[in-house]
């Protein structure tokens, strides 16, 4: 179906014209544009396609499930104020039947029990032996205790789950003595092993400094034991949160695989942490024996800093769930605000989650990648295509006829030449997010890519670039989101980010990014999803005008650009009252049930 519309698109286009270009053989073409949807209103900063709640604070994704035909997501949120406040938080609810649109459900659970009366803080949800789902979630209790609970569906016949009930016999697992009181949290997804019993993953923090994730083990969901050793231990990195462990499939398949007896110590797995000190998500490949529970990383240490970032941008606290609608593994990610509190305040909302996006083991099976959901596809409208460019050096151009706000660019660029490749000191190798900034956008040298959420002069813009440099015989591509010219006011958290991308420079000769904009959200895909980079930027512009999208190439020679498309996107319908989607899930369970 891609194929056809493409080919239609191309049939009825149009040619545009190129801005402040000095590449006279560039052409694009564009889809004539559908009329404007006036209907969806948003702030300035708002986002279209992205998930959050219609007002208040929502930070860290929990438990998302795909039940009875609906997909189900469920988030740390403050239903009162568009803070985190003191942690009194709940357990907001959305369902969707597509991951894109959402409909919003009355809270699944608030703090009104002693084991969770100053907050119900994160955790998992996981499919009993019979089908039914239910909560592994942190309470903090009534002595501000970070304890383990249960919750269950009351209706589990409910294809929307909207009512959770929470067992008068929690925490099912309390404080350990020997654990910091407020450092015990986040438990995972929980699993059976070969064995029959039940395991999960809990974060903790011990008096010592030592950041740890325990694992217990249980035959009824109810009464859990402590395993001897940990899953993970480090007095490196400090306190880890969030922990998430799951088996891949094998290098190249793009198929998910669940939490199964059979996958046992035979299978590759993942093991993520969260930590709290960089404010980072950090992932490993390796081996889980499943009869010791232990986890052991394959060619990386214990300090988990060390490890591959899922993004090297502003998200935190990741969370992945297995689709088994589509077969695919899922991962969710929380980006927090960047300007200050009175500001979104004042807004009413704070936190916004990334794009699902589809993840899987590369075909080289050395890291993960990731990908957006295929369903962000169906919000394509407008199209702005390619037919074929070089950028000269110091060249600039406008992309015109799609919405600078709301956009899905794809682009790749071919690199017939690496004479310019400027050398690469072994202590820069260290920190690409300060090599972004010593080698900016603006900096002569080969920085090419695009440039989003600019404003008509270019005061205000955001540049999303690659730069390739030698080092030790071979050549390193550096990816960076620049923030620093994103907005002209000087109070809002505005750095550049930067990741290397594992790619074979010399011979592939060519490299890919997707970006996707979304009024203050950029979130940046480059070489097929081994890079990834989330930005959360706020420029002044867009109270008053459009923002504009270009491309540039800041290099000492040419470059083609092998293939542009870039698509404004439609609003979705996100927890918007009275959109029919609830009423639309509940009529899709109906019709598998017959």
């Amino acid at each position: 179906m891609a194929g056809l519309c493409l080919a239609a698109c191309a049939a009825v286009a149009v040619h545009l014209c190129l801005l402040l270009s000095p590449s006279a053989a560039v052409r694009w073409l564009s889809d004539p544009a559908p009329e404007s949807n006036a209907a969806a209103v948003h702030d300035s900063y708002r986002t279209a396609y992205h998930f959050q709640p219609a007002n208040n604070w929502q930070n860290d994704p929990n438990g998302p499930m795909y039940y009875k035909g609906v997909y189900h997501f469920f988030y740390q949120h403050n239903p009162y104020r568009a803070t985190w406040g003191n942690g009194n938080l709940s357990w907001g609810h959305s369902v969707s039947v597509d991951l894109i649109n959402w409909s919003a459900l009355d809270n699944a659970m608030d703090p009104d029990s002693s084991f969770d009366i100053n907050g119900c803080w994160s955790g998992s949800a996981t499919f009993l032996a019979d089908g039914t789902p239910v909560f592994l979630y942190t309470g903090i209790d009534a002595n501000n205790n970070q304890v383990q609970n249960v919750a269950f569906p009351k209706n589990a016949s409910d294809p929307l789950l909207r009512e959770w009930v929470k067992p008068s016999y929690n925490p099912v697992i309390p404080l350990p003595e020997d654990v910091v009181h407020d450092n015990f949290r986040d438990p995972s997804t929980a699993w059976i092993g070969r064995d029959g019993l039940w395991r999960v993953a809990v974060s903790a923090g011990f008096y010592d400094g030592t950041g740890s994730t325990l694992v217990y083990r249980s035959k009824d969901f109810r009464q859990w034991e402590r395993n001897a050793e940990p899953l993970y231990s480090s007095g490196d990195a400090g306190m880890v949160e969030c922990p998430d462990l799951f088996p891949v499939a094998g290098p190249g398949d793009h198929n998910g695989l669940d939490y199964t007896p059979s996958n046992g110590a035979a299978a590759s797995y993942v093991l993520k942490q969260s930590v709290m000190v960089t404010l980072s998500d950090y992932y490993v490949l390796g081996r889980y024996d499943d009869a010791a529970d232990t986890f052991s990383p394959v060619g990386a240490d214990n300090d988990c800093r060390t490890w591959h970032r899922f993004d090297y941008g502003h998200v935190y606290a990741s969370k992945s769930f297995y689709d088994t609608g589509k077969n695919r593994r899922v991962l969710w990610s929380w980006a927090n605000e960047s300007d200050p509190e009175p500001d979104y305040i004042a807004r009413g909302w704070a936190g916004v989650q990334t794009v699902p996006r589809r993840i899987w083991l590369s075909d080289d099976g050395k890291q993960l990648l990731q990908w957006p959901i295929e369903e962000i596809e169906t919000l394509r409208k407008t199209r702005v295509g390619l037919l074929g460019a070089e950028m000269n050096a110091g060249g600039m151009n406008e992309i015109i006829g799609v919405t600078g706000t709301q956009a899905d660019v794809e682009v790749v660029f071919e690199v017939p030449s690496l004479e310019g490749a400027e050398n690469l000191e072994p202590n820069q190798l260290l920190d690409p997010q300060r090599l972004c900034g010593e080698k900016g956008a603006s900096v002569l040298g080969g920085a090419n890519g695009p440039i989003v959420l600019a404003s008509g002069d270019l005061q205000e813009h955001t540049s999303v670039f690659f730069r390739v440099f030698r080092h030790d015989g071979k050549y390193k591509v550096l990816m960076c989101t620049d923030l620093r010219r994103s907005t002209t006011r000087a109070d809002v958290y505005k750095p550049p980010y930067g990741g290397f991308v594992d790619i074979d420079i010399e011979k592939e000769r060519s490299i890919s990014l997707r970006t996707l904009v979304d009024h203050s959200v950029v979130e940046s895909y480059g070489g097929g999803g081994r890079t990834v980079i989330t930005a959360r930027a706020y420029p002044e512009h867009v109270a008053t005008a459009n923002s504009r999208l270009f491309m540039f190439n800041n290099g000492t020679s040419a470059v083609k650009v092998s293939k542009l498309d870039a698509w404004e996107l439609a609003p979705a319908k996100v927890n918007l009252p009275g959109d029919g989607l609830i009423t639309a899930a509940s009529s899709m369970h109906l019709r598998e049930a017959y």
